[in-house]
């Protein structure tokens, strides 16, 4: 056997028939046990090689860690946000399997035309309680849309659980709807907060470095798992399945359904980046700020302002 040989995509049965042409033949059970001898065993490709690296990397992190800290002392909430996969609704091929008494037939493509519609989970992790709320929206992606989840959740749990809450640590990726760069994002923040009244730290991973968010390796697998191999006719399928992610080790899960239709290719005007009440932190503000309630809009306010539609903006509600 040559060193250089890291890996085959051979059978037992096809490296039988190698070796029997080689005039060593062998039996496939005999094959398996030189494979084992020679450390050959049956892997998959792992995620773990990073595609980039960030200078501010080690630092952001036990910047993240020193926050987290502070927050868990403090007993204020600290939430990992991010979205999921999107997902089409239709008779389309998923992987994994089910008990069942006949053959499951789907699409032989997965072409998005054909499908009903689509789903969109937006996901928020409690770190404290190790709770999930997941938000499944069926427009578009967009930072209002992640706002949006953040209120409901707000108001639907979060608020009941930390009614002594002065600031809310939100632990999210760098990019996507909630990008680190671009004004979007904070302005729809800033709506938020004026509605709830209460400050939002933002606390963005550095760069290629996503995987370290909470969510992503403590909701995120078991709503996979919940949804596997099933095929989703319907946003109130995936709302009844992602419903049972529950763990045995404590986790707990709640979905709603966002229907809520998202415009897409807005515009930050330059008056807006000026009144927003954006404190970024001193060391790599890019990645770390806080945003807190504009005047008049007091902790936890009975009567939060109504929120403001920017002109020529068509936003409804699908019944």
């Amino acid at each position: 056997m040559r060193q250089d040989v890291r890996w085959t995509d051979l059978t037992y049965e096809q490296i039988a028939d190698h070796l029997a042409e080689a005039g060593t033949p062998v039996s496939v059970p005999v094959v398996k046990q030189l494979l084992r001898k020679h450390g050959y065993v049956t892997r998959k490709a792992q995620k773990s090689e990073t595609m980039g690296t960030h200078p501010d990397r080690n630092q952001q992190f036990e910047n993240l860690a020193r926050l987290k800290r502070e927050y868990l002392a403090s007993g204020n909430p600290i939430v990992s946000m991010d979205t999921k996969k999107k997902e089409l609704i239709g008779n389309f091929y998923r992987a994994g399997h089910l008990l069942t008494q006949g053959v499951i037939k789907t699409f032989d493509h997965d072409f998005p035309s054909f499908a009903s519609g689509v789903i969109i989970p937006h996901g928020l992790y409690d770190v404290r309680r190790n709770d999930g709320h997941v938000n499944l929206g069926t427009s578009h992606d967009t930072g209002e849309f992640a706002c949006d989840s953040i209120e409901r959740w707000w108001e639907q749990k979060g608020r009941a659980l930390y009614p002594q809450a002065s600031s809310i640590l939100l632990l999210c990726d760098g990019g996507g709807s909630n990008s680190a760069t671009q004004y979007l994002f904070k302005e729809d923040l800033q709506r938020l907060v004026d509605r709830l009244g209460i400050e939002i730290r933002v606390a963005h991973y550095p760069p290629y470095c996503s995987k370290y968010n909470p969510i992503e390796h403590r909701l995120f697998p078991h709503l996979s798992r919940a949804c596997r191999g099933v095929v989703l006719s319907s946003v109130e399928l995936v709302q009844g399945l992602m419903n049972r992610a529950g763990t045995r080790t404590g986790l707990q899960v709640v979905v709603d359904i966002l229907r809520t239709e998202y415009a897409t290719g807005r515009r930050v005007a330059e008056e807006v980046k000026k009144n927003l009440n954006l404190h970024r932190d001193d060391f790599l503000p890019q990645l770390n700020y806080r945003i807190k309630p504009a005047a008049g809009c007091g902790l936890f306010s009975p009567q939060p302002p109504a929120r403001p539609v920017p002109r020529g903006r068509n936003r409804k509600v699908i019944s």
